[in-house]
């Protein structure tokens, strides 16, 4: 007796035909994949940057001594601190000297570095070597360049002073002893330490631009300033914009260079933001204070931040 099988329609599978894979599980997949990639990146601000970030919030609003370091005891205090810190004369001055710094710094640095990168943007001896020598403000430590810079700045045994008065031009200006004097004299040997960085951020810039385009300016007759001005600026924008942002992260919270050339004096002179900080965490010992300061910064680097993506997507518009 012969027995024969029924197969259901569509329940036999041809030999070596792989299955069609799922396509919400390929789906799953990818989105696991990309989230592989991003995680360690998301942890890592968390940790570092998000955990600190909220720490130092919370400090502002308690009472943080020492003791707090053995005992773990911080009362919160409201607003305490935040009313001492904005009710003290010394904020609103180390408020305004940081931004005075800040922008003398930012415009020194921007317009001596974009005259260099120009100037080095032509072929000519020695070009190389030059560029390099420029580098080495850049390269020292900012400490180091301090302390360098406050033997040649002082008003009895400077060099400084030194060739002034051999040149007959006196030799006795008290360039970091002098509550008038002090801050600009920060503000100058910041910006000699920053010409490198925008010298070399502008001169890569300038390599980018077509040399087509100054050629069909030059068949135009179009003068020096004008081929600067309608070719050379418009085509460093977007460097320019990203030297200033970077320019101004760095310099508004400049610490080690005003505390070895002055340690923020004379009588509060040179006192920003970033020693007023230190000075109220490290030397008074009130973290709270010092957590207030910090944030007032935080913030202003925020605010610079969100009105420098809100310009650049005006302009991507």
């Amino acid at each position: 007796m012969t027995t024969s099988t029924v197969t259901a329609p569509g329940s036999a599978k041809t030999p070596g035909k792989a299955t069609a894979p799922d396509p919400a599980r390929q789906r799953l997949r990818r989105r696991l994949a990309r989230w592989g990639f991003v995680a360690p990146a998301v942890a890592f601000m968390l940790l570092f940057f998000g955990y600190p970030l909220v720490r130092n919030i919370v400090m502002s609003f308690q009472h943080y001594t020492p003791k707090t370091f053995f005992t773990g005891e911080a009362p919160f205090n409201g607003a305490d601190n935040w009313a001492s810190v904005f009710q003290d004369v010394l904020f609103g001055k180390a408020l305004w000297h940081t931004l005075v710094f800040t922008a003398g710094s930012l415009l020194g640095q921007f317009c001596i570095g974009l005259a260099l990168a120009v100037f080095f943007n032509r072929r000519f001896p020695l070009n190389g070597v030059l560029r390099s020598l420029i580098l080495l403000p850049w390269l020292v430590p900012m400490v180091v360049s301090g302390i360098v810079w406050r033997r040649i700045l002082d008003q009895d045994t400077g060099v400084l002073n030194t060739f002034l008065d051999t040149l007959g031009l006196g030799g006795q200006t008290p360039w970091l002893t002098s509550p008038d004097m002090a801050l600009l004299s920060v503000i100058l040997v910041n910006i000699w330490i920053g010409i490198p960085f925008n010298m070399v951020i502008l001169y890569g810039g300038l390599q980018e631009i077509p040399k087509e385009l100054y050629e069909a300016a030059a068949l135009d007759g179009a003068s020096g300033w004008r081929t600067f001005r309608s070719i050379t600026l418009p085509m460093l924008k977007p460097v320019v914009t990203v030297v200033l942002v970077l320019g101004f992260m760095s310099t508004v919270k400049i610490l080690d260079l005003i505390l070895a050339l002055t340690d923020g004096g004379p009588a509060d002179a040179t006192q920003t933001l970033g020693t007023l900080t230190y000075q109220n965490s490290f030397v008074e010992l009130d973290f709270g204070a010092g957590a207030v300061v910090g944030n007032v910064l935080i913030l202003i680097s925020a605010l610079f931040a969100v009105f420098y993506l809100r310009a650049n997507r005006t302009e991507g518009k």
